[in-house]
């Protein structure tokens, strides 16, 4: 399962993430969304794990965690739209 985590510190590294869901099961993957120009946080990410029971228990315990002081968001991610609000009906 995908999971978005969001709220996050500009200072929160990959491994700071990976250590707290680990805590609850394990991790496929970590990956923190930066500015394709400045190479900085965008403040979100997602976290995969393999076991959805573990996911969703990770998205019950997590959510509104304090995690580098801030109060994360974290929920199911939902799959990513092509659509960009672009679409205009005539």
């Amino acid at each position: 399962m995908n999971i978005y985590v969001g709220n996050l510190s500009y200072s929160t590294s990959e491994d700071n993430i990976s250590e707290l869901f680990e805590k609850i099961g394990a991790v496929d993957s970590v990956r923190i969304i930066t500015d394709r120009d400045t190479g900085r946080s965008k403040g979100f990410g997602f976290v995969e794990m393999a076991d959805d029971s573990q996911a969703k228990e990770a998205i019950d315990k997590l959510n509104e965690t304090e995690l580098d002081g801030r109060n994360l968001t974290v929920n199911e991610a939902k799959p990513k739209s092509n659509d960009r609000g672009n679409s205009r009906r005539y």
